[in-house]
């Protein structure tokens, strides 16, 4: 088994996720997942004016996957979906201190996640 060596704010939003959860009546949901290494992560949203007012995460993976979807929904919330929408998987790793390379895969979670949650938004809103 290959040992991991996670940075301190990885550790911290691994151990202490911000926004976990889920919202009961969420106006956009996105999940994916990644087969090669099993993570799910379920991104849920309300939208209030265009403005991303509230976000929650479900994830089950490892704990890059976890400390993505911490952080992702830390740097959304509050934005516009156009803003949100332009989050990467780099800009995830960058704000986390960055990430192994063999755990930069987890990082396209949270985006991935977001954008299918923001489609499914706006899919509901008839656009």
């Amino acid at each position: 088994m290959v040992e991991i060596d996670y940075n301190e704010k990885v550790k911290d939003h691994f151990f202490n996720p911000r926004n976990v959860g889920e919202i009961k009546d969420a106006d956009g949901v996105g999940t994916v997942g990644n087969p090669v290494c099993g993570d799910v992560m379920t991104i849920y949203i309300k939208v209030k004016n265009n403005i991303i007012i509230d976000i929650k995460f479900k994830t089950y993976g490892c704990a890059a996957a976890i400390a993505s979807s911490s952080i992702a929904t830390e740097m959304v919330k509050g934005k516009t979906l156009e803003e949100a929408e332009k989050l990467t998987r780099d800009d995830v790793a960058k704000e986390l201190g960055g990430l192994p390379a063999v755990k930069m895969h987890c990082s396209n979670l949270a985006s991935d996640a977001l954008r299918e949650a923001i489609k499914e938004y706006r899919k509901k809103q008839g656009k």
